[in-house]
């Protein structure tokens, strides 16, 4: 008894039992997790691909190498899913003209149906975020308000209050968002491209991120409290009220001193 008793106040018990704990924890996690639906790659025929094998060997292993893992150049493709191409080849930012701080969007390269091949092919090597379906890229389906709140605390401080964009540090910037189609937005949001950070369904779920793209799609298209000045907020308006302002001040005072004498 004496000796169970000793083993029992051994001083590398509480390790022992904080590791079990550690790893109690860590598995009940792994099965208790909720899991994103857009983490399952949409099936897709096998022809879509092959097809997207050969265009990814024509264009893309140059940089990323034959079995899309990555050179020195460009990261690994595996586990990116399909989102991510279609994203960054449906907004033209891949191919890269040339390398530079970040990928500007550009001119398609592809049509719809090469990109639909690269993102299959793509999303064979590894699982990954998916696609969105129509009905969760539906600006009409989101709450515009909810989505202001949102945008305003995870995005504005890059894309500026109502998504003009803006400068970024190194030569970077975060793009206008108004012309950017849904599908696009919500893969941005989905996959994290460039300086953008990853947006997951723990951070924003679904309906979420389609209240945020309700709030855009109604930018820009308006502008209720007047002329909107590039509506880059405080820095043309300051601007403005600096040549404007003190322009018509300075005016008048040289026409008051010119009358006075």
């Amino acid at each position: 008894m004496k000796a169970l008793a000793a083993r029992r106040h051994d001083r590398r018990a509480p390790i022992v039992l904080l590791l079990l704990a550690l790893l109690l924890t860590g598995g009940l996690y792994a099965v208790l997790a909720p899991t994103s639906a857009d983490a399952a790659p949409a099936a897709v025929s096998t022809d879509d691909v092959k097809a997207g094998e050969k265009l990814f060997q024509a264009n893309c292993a140059t940089c990323h190498g034959p079995s899309a893992a990555g050179t020195q150049s460009a990261p690994s493709l595996i586990g990116v899913g399909a989102a991510a191409v279609d994203f960054q080849v449906g907004t033209g930012r891949m191919p890269m003209q040339m390398n530079g701080p970040q990928a500007p969007a550009k001119p398609v390269q592809f049509d719809d149906e090469q990109i639909t091949q690269l993102a299959a092919y793509v999303a064979s090597l590894g699982a990954g975020p998916a696609i969105p379906t129509a009905d969760q890229v539906d600006p009409a389906k989101g709450d515009a308000a909810n989505g202001m709140a949102l945008f305003r605390t995870n995005c504005a401080m890059c894309h500026n209050a109502v998504g003009a964009g803006g400068a970024l540090s190194r030569g970077k910037f975060a793009p206008n968002l108004w012309e950017t189609t849904p599908t696009h937005l919500y893969e941005a949001m989905l996959t994290g491209p460039q300086s953008m950070p990853v947006f997951g369904d723990t951070n924003l779920d679904s309906e979420e991120k389609r209240d945020i793209i309700a709030f855009i799609d109604q930018q820009g298209e308006a502008t209720p409290g007047g002329l909107d000045l590039g509506s880059l907020g405080p820095v043309s308006e300051g601007l403005w009220a600096w040549v404007v302002g003190m322009g018509l001040l300075i005016g008048a005072a040289v026409w008051i001193g010119a009358k006075s004498s």
